[in-house]
């Protein structure tokens, strides 16, 4: 399927919507049994925290809005670095995941990566149903991180080359 999708810079307009789409991410919080008032309070300073952490590590990324048909469905950061290019965070809003959305946004990424001759890397989390679409887009675990390891995150990267198209 293909997605008439457009990218533009994120701006303080755009709080509300990211919050609502980080929120939408988390379902392990909903699960901790919180009140409305105390689980939102969790969720904004985590929230805080994870976009003032990328801005400091990555304080020349590209935070994106990803809009579908010139809506907002979800956000893309990369950090376009000398040895790399960086795959932040890519989030999209439930109704618009496994659509097809996210594998077009990595493929777009994968060109550009090889445009740049450089590989694409990642985090992810363990637990994330994202790295069946990693693995199906030729990302493999970077060497020295073992599968069965005990770190929450799996480092992960696709490099241009032979496995490329």
């Amino acid at each position: 399927m293909s997605h008439t999708f457009s990218l533009r810079p994120v701006s303080p307009a755009d709080d509300a919507f990211l919050f609502a789409l980080y929120a939408s991410t988390r379902p392990d919080i909903a699960a901790l049994g919180l009140g409305d008032t105390q689980r939102e309070v969790l969720l904004r300073v985590q929230w805080m925290a994870q976009r003032h952490g990328y801005q400091a590590r990555y304080p020349h990324g590209e935070h994106q809005l990803v809009l579908l048909d010139g809506h907002p469905a979800g956000r893309l950061w990369v950090a376009r670095e000398p040895g790399e290019l960086r795959l932040v965070d890519v989030s999209l809003l439930p109704a618009h995941r496994g659509a097809g959305l996210g594998t077009e946004l990595l493929r777009a990424l994968q060109q550009q990566a090889a445009a740049a001759g450089k590989p694409l890397r990642l985090s992810v989390a363990r637990d994330n149903p994202a790295r069946r679409l990693y693995a199906r887009l030729g990302f493999t675990s970077v060497a020295g991180m073992e599968p069965g390891a005990s770190e929450p995150y799996l480092a992960l990267e696709w490099s241009p080359g032979p496995r490329e198209g």
